[in-house]
């Protein structure tokens, strides 16, 4: 027997197929173009027998709606049928997601109290996603981690997935490591959570350790594992190179290079550049089929770093021959690139055009690098009228490089001035007194030399801290304490 659908197609009408109203759900944009799809859904019946096209619906309206709490609730009181746990846990993923995650929360305590949804294996991954991308994560999150230990959740791999994250993000990273320790069950989300987790933290050496505890333990490393172990050997303090080409052989016989992503493409080259393997950077940057702008800063950084700065401006140039739009960061690098080189008139034409040509308005980065290449160059009055005249606020860093550079070409006039914007935004700069005792003691003013030390010794420091300074790529530092 022929359904009437076919016997329509068989007599030559035209098949009318019905709409994907759960895919169309998820495709909108807009709340208009929400509402439609609902009004669709109403009109077909839909709401009432299919759980998952309600579910999407839940979860469109909570990612787009201004109130996305209150939309879901109105549509859950709204549907013909009462709604099951697979579409809450929907919303409650939702929820997370959205621009609002603290929303989750009140929808979750106001399910518990009537007994609609219970925390368990599905309810507490999502809240805690949620209270990891709260301002203050910790005290929600050490309450659903009890919440979870009191309805025996904690050691389930996707709510200790949850916990590690939450904790990271709050700067628990002990707290974040000991749930990590008890969990019985580890799956390779676990440990990537944990790798990224070291690698946001600056704890370079011990995102290594995990990434290779993980892949000792048989698990495969997924994009986000390999891009944050990159990130750490770029930033190690030894050891850096040879784990990152270790890391590179894996991808290669697992077919991640063939070819070689944007994103693990970049997290290669910068890691490359950034120990100074250039040759190897380039050969990764070119067999690249897509860049982005932060792989031509990586390569360009990296060039800059390690004193290939006439190189560091080619590639800034071809850069722009196809048609990839510099940003802020491709300033500060050809700039640094600059400051390696010696290059002043190069330095103040792309200094002049950041803004001009390219809409990037100058930083503290680019003005550092700016007065360091004046100061280098003794052209320390003109650096001072730069630094007064900056779009942003001075700090104590770039009033440092001025410093450093009246040292080194004997300005104490400018020296002075220098020194009393330093003390005014840091009072407790006393290394500066040194610099400028000592620039005093060079030109032969010894009652300046002595006016100093009284001011020393009234202040009781027997040990000076080191005075702020910038060096050639703008980046901070500090000179060595020196005892009175």
């Amino acid at each position: 027997m022929r359904t009437p659908a076919a016997a329509g197609a068989a007599g030559g009408g035209r098949l009318i197929r019905r709409p994907n109203l759960s895919l169309l759900a998820d495709r909108c944009a807009t709340p208009r173009a929400l509402a439609r799809v609902h009004a669709a859904m109403i009109v077909s019946g839909r709401l009432a027998d299919d759980a998952f096209a309600a579910s999407r619906l839940l979860a469109a309206y909570a990612a787009l709606s201004p109130s996305p709490a209150a939309a879901a609730v109105a549509l859950l009181s709204s549907l013909p049928c009462a709604p099951n746990s697979f579409m809450l846990n929907t919303t409650l993923r939702a929820l997370a997601s959205s621009p609002d995650p603290a929303a989750a929360f009140p929808f979750f305590s106001r399910l518990r109290a009537t007994g609609a949804l219970a925390p368990g294996r599905h309810t507490l991954p999502a809240l805690l996603k949620a209270a990891a991308r709260l301002p203050l994560p910790l005290r929600v999150s050490e309450q659903l981690h009890a919440l979870a230990v009191r309805h025996g959740f904690h050691h389930d791999a996707y709510v200790a997935n949850g916990l590690v994250r939450a904790y990271a993000v709050a700067g628990r990273l002990r707290a974040a490591c000991r749930v990590f320790d008890e969990a019985p069950h580890r799956k390779a989300n676990v440990y990537t959570t944990l790798v990224s987790a070291y690698a946001q933290s600056g704890r370079h050496g011990d995102a290594i350790a995990a990434f290779d505890e993980m892949v000792a333990a048989g698990f495969e490393p997924g994009g986000a594992a390999l891009a944050s172990v990159l990130s750490s050997c770029a930033r190690s303090a030894s050891g850096g190179l040879q784990m990152g080409r270790r890391v590179h052989d894996l991808m290669e016989a697992r077919g991640m290079t063939a070819p070689v992503g944007a994103i693990l493409g970049t997290a290669l080259v910068d890691m490359y550049a950034k120990n100074g393997a250039i040759q190897e950077a380039v050969a990764v940057f070119d067999g690249m089929p897509e860049r982005v702008p932060a792989t031509w800063n990586a390569l360009i950084s990296g060039l800059a770093h390690h004193g290939h700065g006439e190189r560091a401006l080619a590639m800034f140039q071809q850069m722009l021959r196809e048609g990839v739009r510099p940003n802020a960061t491709t300033f500060v690098g050809v700039l640094t690139a600059c400051c390696h080189a010696g290059l002043l008139d190069e330095a103040r034409q792309l200094f002049r055009s950041m803004e001009k040509d390219f809409g990037v308005a100058p930083g503290i980065q680019h003005y550092g690098c700016m007065v360091d290449l004046l100061g280098r160059a003794g052209l320390l009055t003109e650096a001072e009228e730069m630094i007064r005249g900056m779009t942003c606020e001075a700090d104590t860093v770039i009033w440092g490089a001025l410093l450093t550079a009246c040292k080194n070409h004997g300005y104490l006039d400018i020296a002075e001035r220098a020194v009393e914007e330093m003390l005014t935004l840091d009072p407790s700069n006393h290394g500066v007194y040194v610099v400028l005792s000592n620039m005093y003691a060079e030109a032969g003013r010894w009652r300046d030399v002595n006016r100093l030390r009284k001011v020393m010794k009234g202040a009781r420091l027997s040990k000076i801290p080191g005075a702020s300074t910038v060096s050639s790529d703008g980046s901070r530092g500090q000179t060595r304490k020196v005892p009175v």
